[in-house]
C-alpha cells in the first residue's frame, strides 16, 4: 500500500456525538492489529512510514485524535483530555471488532495507550497486548510543557504548505535529522486551506485551552495517577526515548525500567522530543518489538 484507507467512527461526549477519523493500512481481515496514536497537535498520517513497514504483518490503524486531522472538533475545549481520548479508543476497538491490539503511542498518544493498558475488566484480558511508549512516561517535565505552550493554538496562516512546513521545522528540530522530502511529507497533512486564503493548521486551536490550564499542582497529581496506571500495566512494554528529550528525563526512563512492566529503554542519539519513527533504525526497533 502507498496510501491508507480513511474511515470514521462515531463517539460520545457529554454534549453529544462526534466522529473520529482513522487511517487503515494492511489487510482488513488481519487479526493482528497495531494502533498508532500521535502527539498533542499532530495527526494519524505521522505514522505513514512506520505503518507501511508494518502493513505486511499487521492491520495498522492510525487515528486522528478528536480535534485533530480529519476528526470533528469538540464543543467544549475542556473535553480535550485523556479520559475523552480513551473513551474514543474503546469505541474504535469495538468498531475494529478485536479484543486486543498492540499500541504505539507518541507523547500524548503514549499517555492514551498507557491509560488504556492499565484498565482491566473483570475476567477479561487487557485491551493492549504490547505497548510502545514513544518519549513519554508518568513524569512530564513542566519546562517542556511551557515550551510547547508558546506556540500551541496560535492563530497562524501561511501562504503555502511549504512555508508552513518551514515554520514547523523552526519549532521541531528536536525531532532529529530529516531530509527536506521527509519533512515536507510529514508536515503536509498538518495543514488545510484557510477560509480567508492561505493555509492553517489542521487542529482545533481550542486544544490549547486545557493545556494552558495545566499547573505544577495539576502536574503533580497527574504524575501520581500516571505512576499508578503504569504500575498496573501487564503488557510487555518498550520505552523509546530521544537522548536529548526535554519531556521524558533519563531519570524517569530509568525508573520505568525498574517498576511496573519494567520497560527496557532504547535511546536515539541526536533526537529530542520526540522520535518520529521515520528513520530506518527507529522503524526497525519498533517492528522487532511488535513481532517478538
Amino acid at each position: 500500500m502507498t496510501e491508507p484507507r480513511l474511515h470514521h467512527v462515531t463517539c460520545a461526549n457529554p454534549k453529544g456525538l462526534h466522529r473520529m477519523a482513522y487511517w487503515e493500512w494492511g489487510a482488513q481481515d488481519n487479526p493482528r492489529v497495531v494502533v498508532c496514536a500521535h502527539g498533542l497537535s499532530r495527526q494519524g498520517r505521522d505514522f505513514d512510514t512506520l505503518a507501511q513497514a508494518l502493513s505486511a504483518d499487521f492491520r495498522v490503524i492510525c487515528p486522528d485524535v478528536v480535534g485533530r486531522g480529519r476528526s470533528d472538533w469538540l464543543p467544549d475545549p475542556m473535553l480535550y483530555a485523556v479520559p475523552t481520548y480513551v473513551a474514543d479508543m474503546v469505541a474504535l476497538l469495538a468498531r475494529l471488532n478485536v479484543e486486543q491490539v498492540s499500541w504505539v503511542g507518541t507523547s500524548m498518544g503514549g499517555l492514551i495507550g498507557l491509560s488504556l493498558a492499565s484498565l482491566h475488566a473483570q475476567g477479561q484480558v487487557s485491551p493492549i497486548s504490547r505497548l510502545v511508549l514513544n518519549d513519554v512516561g508518568p513524569v512530564i517535565e513542566f519546562a517542556s510543557l511551557q515550551r510547547i505552550g508558546t506556540y500551541l493554538g496560535a492563530p497562524m496562516r501561511f501562504p503555502s504548505v511549504e512555508a508552513g512546513a518551514e515554520f514547523l521545522w523552526s519549532i521541531s528540530q528536536s525531532f532529529g535529522p530529516h531530509t527536506p522530502e521527509q519533512w515536507l511529507a510529514l508536515s503536509r497533512p498538518q495543514f488545510k486551506p484557510a477560509p480567508e486564503g492561505g493555509w492553517m493548521f489542521q487542529y482545533d486551536p481550542a486544544i490549547a485551552v486545557p493545556f494552558r490550564a495545566f499547573t505544577p499542582e495539576i502536574a503533580a497529581f497527574s504524575e501520581a495517577m500516571l505512576w499508578k496506571a503504569y504500575d498496573s500495566v501487564t503488557a510487555p512494554t518498550l520505552l523509546v526515548r530521544g537522548q536529548d528529550s526535554d519531556l521524558l528525563s533519563a531519570d524517569t526512563a530509568r525508573a520505568m525500567g525498574q517498576r511496573g512492566p519494567q520497560a527496557p529503554c532504547v535511546e536515539f542519539a541526536g533526537v529530542g522530543h520526540a522520535p518520529t519513527l521515520i528513520a530506518d533504525d527507529q522503524v526497525a526497533c519498533v517492528r522487532e518489538f511488535l513481532l517478538a
